[in-house]
């Protein structure tokens, strides 16, 4: 027994922020520093970098649970199954609801509790818990409802990757314009078939790499406030990246018994283009191969910027969808998912539709 996905959906807030907003910001380094580039040189700069032209943001009534409860909802339709049926909603987030005008974190109670409300869900069995694990969180929260659907203790899962990063971003600091809002969703069920989660592999790098992304002051001098802002350091991210994560794919697909050349698409988490471009060639290097397969690893970032822990359900709903062009995923498809954060943590998984 295994879970298979039945249902998706998602949310792409309504709010477009292009990266010409950023080109009047005052942008300081770690130590302070006014970066002494134009606003538009800085733009040009990080959109060849990252790949992100635009992203998205919730509107100021919106928060992570309202999203969450949309891309959730759409999941239920897509599945046409009765929501009470469900016997686990997990909602994997970073931040939890951060209201309009504060970047304070709000996670009492939990959004799987309150996205539960949100949907009417009154069947008590069905088990609502959030699951905070970086932008690994979704693709974990997978992982675990097929570990529930496997041990018998559940039929149907909905695993939900819901966040609000312009809520928690330093207007000061460049990353800041890597980070957006969003949310995707998907139903699973037992399945006894030849499809579902095939294999999953799990790491977490923590005694060295704790701190490469964490919660800090803003980088504007003469700063006193007491709030915290999201805060990487994006070079030691890439290299980490860049040594760990094709490893991890290749071992993921190892435990499936299978090989590269079985691999239809790779969803991997959208967190920087010219970084997701390297882990890809790396992991085909591993093989042996000197070129990446055209059409392989469908890409959202330079529309939708990185959502965290929503970019990878958001992909997948997008791609079975058929909203993007180019892209398509058909009955049969084995596809890898994988994804790297806070943490560390880094976790891949095989699934077979």
């Amino acid at each position: 027994m295994r879970a298979k996905i039945i249902g998706t959906g998602s949310c792409l807030p309504e709010v477009v922020v292009a990266n010409k907003s950023f080109e009047s910001a005052e942008f300081y380094s770690e130590t302070g520093e006014r970066l002494r580039q134009s606003g538009t040189t800085i733009v040009q700069k990080f959109a060849e970098i990252t790949g992100i032209e635009h992203r998205r943001y919730v509107t100021p009534t919106q928060n992570a649970s309202d999203i969450a409860y949309r891309s959730a909802h759409a999941a239920l339709e897509d599945a046409g199954i009765d929501k009470e049926s469900l016997d686990y909603l997990i909602v994997a987030h970073n931040f939890g609801d951060v209201n309009f005008g504060s970047n304070r974190v709000d996670i009492v109670p939990t959004l799987a509790s309150r996205v539960k409300a949100k949907l009417q869900i009154r069947n008590p069995d069905c088990v609502a818990y959030d699951l905070p694990f970086g932008c690994p969180g979704w693709v974990e929260g997978v992982i675990q409802a097929n570990y529930f659907i496997q041990s018998g203790d559940a039929k149907r899962c909905l695993v939900v990757g819901t966040e609000t990063l312009s809520r928690v971003i330093d207007p000061h600091d460049r990353d800041s314009m890597i980070f957006s809002d969003g949310s995707g969703s998907v139903v699973l069920e037992a399945t006894s078939g030849d499809n579902g989660v095939i294999a999953h592999k799990t790491q977490t790098f923590a005694c060295e790499h704790v701190d490469m992304l964490c919660m800090g002051p803003s980088s504007a001098p003469g700063y006193s406030g007491k709030d915290l802002y999201i805060k990487m350091q994006g070079r030691k991210v890439y290299e980490f990246a860049l040594k760990h994560v094709p490893s991890v794919i290749k071992a993921v697909i190892e435990k499936a018994s299978l090989s590269i050349d079985d691999i239809k698409k790779i969803l991997i988490h959208q967190a920087n283009e010219k970084m997701d471009s390297a882990i890809l060639d790396r992991v085909f290097q591993l093989y042996g191969r000197d070129q990446v397969p055209d059409g392989i690893m469908p890409m959202t970032i330079a529309d939708l910027g990185n959502s965290s822990v929503a970019t990878i359900p958001t992909l997948l709903d997008l791609v079975k969808r058929d909203k993007l062009p180019g892209h398509t995923i058909a009955s049969g498809d084995t596809v890898v998912m994988a994804s790297v954060g806070a943490g560390m943590n880094i976790n891949a998984l095989v699934y077979r539709f």
